[in-house]
């Protein structure tokens, strides 16, 4: 039986809050599309090579990540998610512990599996 696409989609973004938490850099580079623009909540854009290396090199350290309030819209070959985050960790040794809004535009790329086109995160006062 054919998961739904909405499942599909939760099931991705599961996958990718793992792999963030852990810095599972093998499964982000299978979630992440190459074209990725990801403009961070500093203002930074970065490609999926910059993120990729914040995890690498611990630049970028996750404590903890708990999702909340997500939300999914569905068309056609693609989804856009809307998902809260509680987020304890570090960039560049800058300690963070707050919220954050996270925006996915996420893709069914040739090879079957949903990845992260472009993103957006902000911070949540």
């Amino acid at each position: 039986m054919n998961k739904s696409i909405e499942t599909q989609i939760v099931e991705a973004e599961e996958q990718l809050r793992i792999a963030m938490l852990h810095s599972d850099v093998e499964m982000l580079d299978r979630l992440l599309a190459s074209e990725l623009i990801f403009t961070n909540h500093l203002g930074q854009v970065l490609s999926k090579q910059d993120d990729l290396h914040a995890h690498q090199s611990r630049l970028l350290n996750i404590s903890k990540l708990t999702f909340s309030e997500q939300e999914i819209r569905l068309y056609q070959n693609m989804a856009i998610t809307s998902v809260q985050i509680h987020l304890v960790g570090s960039y560049d040794g800058i300690p963070s512990d707050g919220d954050f809004r996270f925006t996915r535009v996420w893709i069914h790329s040739s090879n079957g599996m949903w990845q992260v086109i472009a993103a957006h995160s902000s911070i949540v006062s």
